[in-house]
């Protein structure tokens, strides 16, 4: 079986922090299986490949089909199981993992463990939940003490709960989801001075979720006034629709009801919620896709959840299953658009350019007032190279900022810079450039391509070189950084100095033709001409543009001097004529 199936929580573990977990010490300690003689081989290794695939509809098909040959192999049943709840099929799921619990002599299997406490959480049976985490099964430290409180919860047990979610706050890192989950009991216990509290420590930092619902708290508080300004210090009015939804409701008068959490399901729904974050800042997506399908099992109105486990299938290149995701969300709900931004992306990802910029288009008919909706636009042509299209885009975009945009808007100044600078729109591009700056200072990223693209124009060449060497110190370990420093030099015709940040370039993008390809010009430069001839040999099957490939077989040919030399409308300097370097460029 799949090792990645057996060692699904020692991700987990890690990334908690905590000791690995069941799964992954027993697949080392255990005996191995016995062989797979009677399995259908052909049904088996169909099933691996469309896991490692993501293709989660043919595993389970085919994992089903292996089992019939062999029904009581633990890791086929395993891999059915994981397929299964990736799937959101929480019943099918853990019909398996009760029949492998029934086996004897067989290892814990926390896949097993998850789908059966899934389906006792989604049949609203705590009891079960309890007795499960009590008597050893185990899905992981954090999971099992928040999973434990909201089971407590349902059984009316609030004391013994919210020492569950204490035992989590006190753990490190680990603090912020203890006291999250905290929050959300008391809240739904009617204790919304205790969860105000919780929530309002500045070091929690909450996401989206979490503001929404202290908002609904401070609201149930009779301090709508305070709600309200929560919400703008997160969002400006009309940048996302459902604050704004929140915002009007409070600007209203209304004392809105604390609905993030209604009863102990919806509890534990947040539970698996909590690990999907957790998860998707490093852990491979089918893991964070899991615990998404099962919040949205719990919860099924949980869109954080919905539109996150879409964006994993999308990583794993399930686009089909992306798309039906993301068409869950009627057209009136107020996360509506932020799907259909998904769906596109998917659309993009599956190949269909077209469609994607179709489906954009007719978003900003209907949310046309939305910052990131023409933003998104923008970035899709851009993608496209349709730099015009996108500059258009990007113009209506910036019209609908404040008069002091907030810290985020130099990613929409950067992007309209790039396309006019792509346009040869250059005095335009670095006015956008530098706007850039002045609302986000330090960015390296603008940094090093105002500053490249000043090197490439031979236009302010000592402030180009100074804005590069900031952005190298903010970033050390970026190649195409230090390739610009390199490139800086060489333009400068500081050749010598090229050498060991354009060698250091390449070393961190070794597979980048442009990047290849200055290596060369810098060899050649200070007299490694065999060696130049050897990177361009390589540049060229990196696959670099069309008219970077032509210039590197000119190269090639003649040399870079000649090559320099007639695009500078000079004869070749002869071997007895130093080179002239102020026409040094690329």
């Amino acid at each position: 079986m799949i090792r990645s199936l057996l060692l699904l929580t020692t991700a987990l573990g890690f990334s908690l922090g905590l000791a690995v977990p069941l799964a992954a010490q027993e697949a080392s300690v255990s005996p191995a299986p016995e062989p797979l003689a009677s399995v259908d081989a052909g049904a088996y290794l169909a099933a691996r490949n469309a896991e490692a695939t993501g293709d989660f509809r043919a595993a389970a098909a085919w994992f089903g089909q292996a089992l019939l040959a062999d029904p009581d192999n633990p890791l086929i049943m395993d891999g059915a199981i994981f397929a299964r709840l990736s799937l959101g099929e929480i019943v099918a799921a853990a019909e398996i993992a009760d029949r492998r619990r029934g086996l004897p002599d067989l290892p814990a299997s926390q896949l097993a463990d998850y789908a059966t406490i899934a389906r006792d959480a989604q049949n609203g049976d705590y009891a079960a939940v309890s007795k499960a985490l009590q008597s050893g099964q185990s899905i992981g430290p954090m999971v099992d003490s928040l999973a434990l409180g909201w089971a407590a919860i349902g059984q009316g047990n609030m004391t013994d709960a919210l020492k569950d979610f204490d035992r989590i706050a006190a753990t490190r890192g680990l603090e912020a989801y203890g006291l999250y989950h905290k929050a959300l009991a008391l809240a739904l216990a009617g204790d919304f001075e205790g969860a105000d509290r919780v929530l309002s420590d500045e070091g929690l930092g909450l996401n989206q979720r979490g503001v929404l619902a202290h908002a609904q708290i401070l609201s149930q508080l009779g301090r709508n006034p305070d709600a309200v300004a929560l919400l703008d210090r997160n969002w400006l009015p009309g940048s996302e629709p459902v604050a704004d939804a929140l915002r009007a409701r409070l600007e209203a008068g209304e004392a809105v009801p604390f609905d993030t959490v209604r009863d102990a399901r919806e509890g534990l729904a947040e539970v698996f919620w909590s690990l999907a974050t957790l998860l998707s800042r490093d852990a491979d997506p089918a893991y964070t896709l899991l615990n998404c399908r099962i919040a949205a099992a719990l919860k099924p109105d949980h869109s954080d959840a919905v539109l996150l486990g879409a964006a994993m299938l999308e990583d794993l290149g399930e686009y089909d299953l992306a798309e039906e995701a993301y068409a869950t969300f009627p057209p009136d709900h107020p996360t509506w658009y932020n799907a259909q931004l998904g769906r596109a992306d998917a659309l993009y990802a599956a190949g269909r350019a077209d469609a994607a910029v179709e489906a954009l288009r007719a978003l900003t008919r209907s949310h046309g007032e939305l910052v990131v909706v023409q933003a998104a636009l923008g970035d899709m042509l851009r993608r496209e190279e349709r730099w015009a299209e996108a500059r258009a885009a990007y113009d209506t975009a910036a019209a609908l900022l404040p008069e002091t945009p907030p810290p985020g808007a130099w990613v929409l100044f950067f992007s309209r810079a790039i396309t006019k600078e792509r346009q040869g729109l250059y005095d335009e591009a670095d006015l956008d450039f530098r706007r850039s700056l002045e609302i986000n200072p330090g960015r390296p990223e603008v940094l090093n391509y105002l500053g490249y693209s000043l090197v490439e124009r031979g236009k302010n060449l000592d402030e180009a070189l100074e804005m590069i060497r900031q952005a190298v110190a903010a970033q050390p370990d970026a190649g195409y950084i230090i390739d610009s420093l390199a490139w800086a030099y060489f333009t400068l015709g500081r050749y010598e100095e090229a050498l060991e940040p354009m060698e250091k370039a390449s070393v961190l993008e070794p597979v980048d033709p442009v990047v290849t390809d200055h290596l060369g010009d810098v060899y050649w430069m200070n007299g490694r001409k065999r060696e130049a001839e050897f990177q361009w040999h390589r540049a060229l099957s990196y696959g670099p543009r069309e008219d970077d490939a032509v210039r590197i077989r000119r190269k090639l040919e003649v040399g870079l001097d000649a090559v320099m030399a007639d695009e500078a409308g000079k004869k070749p300097a002869t071997q007895d004529e130093p080179v002239d370097e102020s026409a040094a460029g690329n």
